[in-house]
């Protein structure tokens, strides 16, 4: 019998909290332009700056905690080789940088995901549902580049204003992205690194994954691009080994 490996490639991750939940510093609102309920810290005490949109509040910085919540340490690995024959949770940083998951987070596998403790207490990684949850709002709110109230374009909404290549492609993040994240989302793009342990696409893509599986050995994410104007979906293929 085949034992089975599940959706090694790595995604950044954000989590959400809904608004009622308790776990945010309410005596800590950084303020700002966007409503905010105010921080949260993971369990190496990395504190979060979040926004409420709806009825849901997002992190705006991705997760870069290296212990899962119950104080356990997180596998850091390195090297391609046994980064692909990974069978447990682990991270690693773009790269292997440190200085790039102060910026844009650290990056997860599957493993770590499913495990149900990468996220602080009272947060948790957003399901699909969570996620198609904040797009039809957001669409249905005036998000979309040009103000329209059906299909998604709502890219430019979610990106910052910064570190997404530039694009000629008009509604796009990389296209005049001094215009972007009109949500206060504010997502970055912090590549991810496949299953062969390649790193790719910092600069161009940020993906995040969901908790939810898909069809066998698959996994959900939610995925924006420098150059494309909606909020992608689509889902991971792991393989039998």
């Amino acid at each position: 019998m085949k034992k089975r490996k599940q959706f090694i490639q790595l995604l950044s991750i954000a989590v959400l909290l809904f608004a009622f939940a308790t776990a945010c510093d309410k005596t800590d609102d950084p303020g700002g332009d966007f409503p905010s309920a105010g921080t949260v810290k993971d369990a190496d005490g990395n504190k979060y700056n979040t926004v409420k949109i709806g009825n849901q509040v997002w992190m705006v910085e991705n997760l870069k905690t290296t212990k899962y919540n119950d104080g356990t340490e997180i596998l850091n690995v390195t090297s391609d080789t046994q980064w692909a024959n990974l069978t447990t949770g682990a991270y690693c940083n773009y790269d292997n940088l440190e200085s790039n998951a102060e910026i844009y987070g650290r990056l997860y596998n599957w493993y770590a995901v499913n495990t149900g403790k990468l996220a602080p207490a009272g947060w948790h990684v957003p399901t699909d549902d969570d996620w198609t949850i904040l797009e039809n709002y957001l669409i249905a709110n005036g998000y979309n580049y040009d103000g329209t109230l059906d299909e998604d374009k709502i890219a430019k909404s979610l990106c910052a204003k910064t570190n997404w290549e530039l694009s000629d492609e008009a509604g796009t993040p990389g296209a005049a992205p001094e215009n972007n994240n009109s949500s206060g989302f504010t997502a970055l793009p912090g590549g991810d690194r496949d299953g062969d342990g390649h790193f790719s696409s910092i600069g161009e893509f940020g993906s995040w994954w969901s908790s939810t599986e898909g069809r066998e050995f698959s996994a959900y994410y939610r995925r924006l691009f420098y150059g494309s104007e909606d909020l992608g979906s689509s889902y991971f293929f792991g393989s039998d080994k």
